[in-house]
């Protein structure tokens, strides 16, 4: 990652070219960068995940000269103790009906949540949009995250240009690509047990290694399913459609290009700029009251830790959270785990019925600095919800 930190400094003059093909320059922007008329307007899901990556790329932007506004709901603005100040960049956060007080209690009450982010949401970024205009300080472009393909429809309707800012790997994109269009039915027909998949331009890969909701549909990632759909759906009825990749050629040189359709140009790796010791740019939706993990992880040996995070939102049952207590005993390595407290401030792990035992061998903490923990030297196997 360090070597593709240094790379990514040279990536500059890629985005400036992937945005003047895109109409976010005028012609008279394009002979001066500090233009205040270059203005991008970036939408994100409130969550923690999406957060850093896109304050990251922010700051590329803003090195080029282009003003961003970062928009995304109360849900995370809320909780975020103390965000970025730093010139030519602002913030515009929306009501999403909760406003912070979301508590995920059921799949179903997430699903009411998305929809209640994504109604609230299209309305602001609708009237920002036109406000902005009318104020003389226009977007000359709109990005938006994964699962946020609804403001891309808002920017078309106000005639926008608008980018999708992927996340994550171009490897997954591209097998979410082919899921959704031309290899739909393979996968739909596929005996998931044991089975190689074989895709285009990627290498062959064992079923195992999808996502389970790629074969069969899955009741709790309806939701984010029907999303991904929309939005492959949108960029494959587009003459030249373009996608932001949080990678870089020299981890996916391949995977960036093996889509004759889409466009992707890889512009990450978009980490927190902590990785560099520098916290200018990154905001946390929950505070870190002690950083005595690191010290716990300064004492382990390279590569021994098993670290286990879930998200923001992701919840796991009391029955599930007993089975990994239990698997982590039986596996004998220390490790680090992540357990958000619940709705009342309650300590979920209080209900482990192994609590005592896993305390001896581990460490559990409510919330801590995923890229430092990364980036540890004693950390070797990462169990994560996604990404």
């Amino acid at each position: 990652f360090k070597n593709a930190l240094f790379i990514n400094k040279f990536l500059l003059p890629k985005i400036l070219i992937f945005f003047m093909d895109t109409s976010l320059f005028t012609t008279q922007n394009t002979k001066n960068l500090k233009n205040e008329k270059s203005h991008v307007l970036i939408a994100l899901f409130p969550g923690q995940g999406q957060i850093n990556p896109c304050l990251h790329f922010s700051k590329q932007l803003i090195n080029l000269g282009i003003g961003v506004t970062l928009t995304t709901s109360l849900s995370a603005f809320s909780k975020i103790k103390k965000l970025p100040n730093v010139e030519g960049l602002s913030f515009a956060p929306f009501s999403d009906g909760y406003d912070g007080k979301f508590q995920l209690s059921s799949i179903d009450e997430f699903h009411m949540f998305y929809s209640s982010v994504k109604s609230h949401g299209s309305k602001f970024i609708f009237n920002l949009i036109q406000s902005n205009a009318k104020k003389g300080t226009p977007f000359s472009h709109v990005i938006y995250t994964i699962i946020m393909e609804w403001v891309g429809l808002v920017a078309k309707k106000i005639n926008i240009p608008s980018t999708l800012f992927w996340i994550q790997p171009a490897t997954v994109f591209d097998v979410y690509y082919y899921r959704f269009t031309d290899y739909s039915d393979y996968f739909k027909n596929c005996d998931a047990k044991n089975k190689i998949i074989e895709l285009p331009g990627l290498p062959p890969l064992s079923s195992i290694d999808f996502p389970s909701f790629v074969f069969d549909d899955v009741e709790s990632f309806n939701w984010a399913i029907k999303s991904i759909k929309r939005q492959i759906e949108m960029l494959s009825s587009e003459e030249n459609p373009r996608v932001l990749v949080n990678t870089f050629d020299a981890l996916e040189f391949d995977a960036l290009r093996i889509l004759k359709h889409v466009t992707m140009v890889g512009i990450g790796p978009s980490i927190p700029s902590t990785f560099l010791d520098d916290n200018t740019f990154r905001a946390d939706m929950i505070e870190i009251s002690s950083k005595n993990y690191m010290d716990w992880l300064n004492s382990k040996d390279k590569g021994s830790v098993i670290y286990i995070a879930f998200g923001s939102y992701s919840e796991i049952s009391s029955q599930l959270m007993e089975e990994i207590g239990h698997g982590l005993l039986k596996c004998g390595r220390p490790f680090l785990w992540v357990i958000r407290e619940g709705q009342d401030g309650d300590k979920m792990e209080d209900k482990l019925s192994c609590k005592d035992e896993l305390e001896k061998q581990g460490k559990i903490v409510s919330w801590c600095s995923q890229v430092e923990v990364l980036k540890h030297p004693s950390v070797g196997c990462f169990l994560t919800h996604c990404g």
